[in-house]
């Protein structure tokens, strides 16, 4: 352990009492990624494979999602974190076992249908997953904590990716598709154990202590227990209500959805290039897990060596721009060649960015934000709204095609909208440095002096 300590030490800019924290953090999401890069090329070669319906099922997801966050804010309103995080990654594992069996046990004429629905189903467990496990990084690290170790964390998860990848891509042409699912259930239940490990030992340490929620008082003579071990309180909506009462949360909901509409138009677009490409459904899966390993591979590039540096550096804002600057000049490339292999680059290049320097970057905006609005208005964010703006995205690409545009002509149209992206990115950080006030700058003479 101590040496592995010391190595972490020469990487990351990490304190000795919060380093058992971050790399317990970081084996979390190594474990939730991992369970989902199985399951991710399997979603993305039915996307292929029924590409012409695919606005109507992220119709589907968007519906989905409109009930299963109120109900995921519900269980959070009543339960302590310890509680209703290993309780959502466990649903879903109910969830696989239930698809493993209805593949087994239902006629080969309901594949399609079966299909759809895991589709649906996957879209919904990689946002939820994903945003429950930031949500309660926000919640145990302070911001000052959240800027040097979040890119570190995130390294857990590109390394989870790359081992789900590298599994999917080795096993799909061997293995039924099907059994790519029971597999996945095995990372997301060690993932649970994990949280329960940064909830009891870890998350009382490194996180901020609450007061009392309404209605709530200390015992005479004892102290009040810290935030992470009492429910969040509030209504299954209240964490919704919130978002549309703060700028700053409706800048981050602008800035989710212009996200969403450059992943959008270019998965659509991968999905058209690699369906006229590849004609064999287990040469695509392997495809896509192939490109998926690509980009985990250089998402640890970013995250061990620059996206820490890039955010002390330049801060949040510039941070959050510099992924909508590349994809301008991406969109104008593939809008002058349309080709499989520019589109490729471009994913992988898109993909990595987001994920290495965008998502460590935007997580931290939730640091300077109440428990409520990390997980429930988060929640929300990440989500309904992530996957409200892929609907309307879809529809949007599905329209462009209807009137007659090439795709060239399409990702041509989508670079003006990645330069407001960047723009909204540069704002947000702004607010960030504001809300986080004279404490980070305290926090960050502090360490210079160390």
């Amino acid at each position: 352990m101590g040496a592995l300590t010391a190595l972490v030490r020469r990487l990351v800019d990490v304190r000795d009492d919060e380093t058992p924290a971050m790399l317990w953090a970081t084996l979390y999401g190594f474990f939730i990624l991992f369970s989902y890069y199985i399951l991710r090329a399997v979603r993305d070669e039915i996307s292929s494979a029924d590409r012409g319906n695919l606005q109507l099922l992220w119709t589907a997801v968007f519906l989905v999602m409109l009930v299963a966050v109120p109900l995921y804010s519900w269980v959070a309103s009543r339960h302590q974190r310890g509680v209703f995080i290993p309780l959502v990654n466990r649903f879903f594992i109910a969830c696989l076992i239930g698809f493993w069996g209805a593949l087994h046990l239902l006629p080969m004429g309901a594949r399609p249908w079966i299909d759809r629905a895991f589709y649906v189903w996957t879209s919904v467990f990689a946002l939820f997953v994903v945003t429950v496990f930031w949500g309660f990084m926000a919640d145990c690290f302070t911001n000052e904590q959240a800027r040097r170790v979040f890119g570190f964390i995130a390294v857990g998860s590109s390394l989870g990716g790359i081992a789900g990848s590298a599994l999917t891509a080795g096993l799909a042409e061997i293995l039924p598709r099907f059994t790519l699912l029971l597999l996945a259930c095995i990372p997301l239940e060690a993932a649970s154990w994990c949280a329960l490990v940064i909830h009891r030992r870890f998350a009382g340490e490194a996180g901020e202590e609450e007061a009392p929620a309404e209605g709530e008082t200390a015992s005479k003579g004892e102290e009040p227990a810290p935030a992470g071990a009492r429910p969040l309180g509030g209504t299954a909506l209240s964490g919704i209500g919130v978002i549309f009462r703060s700028r700053y949360l409706l800048g981050i909901a602008g800035f989710i959805v212009l996200m969403s509409f450059a992943s959008t138009i270019l998965y659509f677009l991968q999905a058209n290039l690699v369906g006229r490409a590849i004609a064999d459904r287990g040469a695509r899966t392997a495809f896509f897990a192939r490109i998926d390993l690509a980009v985990n591979v250089l998402t640890i590039l970013f995250q061990v060596y620059l996206t820490a540096r890039i955010i002390r550096m330049v801060g949040i804002g510039v941070s959050l721009a510099l992924v909508p600057l590349a994809v301008i000049l991406g969109f104008v490339s593939l809008g002058v060649y349309p080709l499989l292999a520019v589109l490729v680059a471009l994913q992988v290049a898109y993909r990595s960015g987001r994920y290495g320097i965008t998502k460590p970057a935007r997580e931290v905006l939730f640091t300077v934000v109440p428990r409520e609005e990390k997980y429930k208005s988060k929640a929300f964010l990440d989500a309904a709204v992530y996957r409200g703006a892929d609907l309307a995205n879809g529809w949007a690409f599905a329209g462009l095609q209807a009137l007659g545009l090439s795709l060239g002509a399409i990702a041509l149209v989508a670079a003006p909208l990645a330069a407001v992206w960047a723009f909204l990115g540069l704002r947000l950080g702004s607010e960030q440095e504001e809300r986080a006030g004279p404490g980070l700058e305290a926090a960050a003479a502090r360490i210079a002096s160390t």
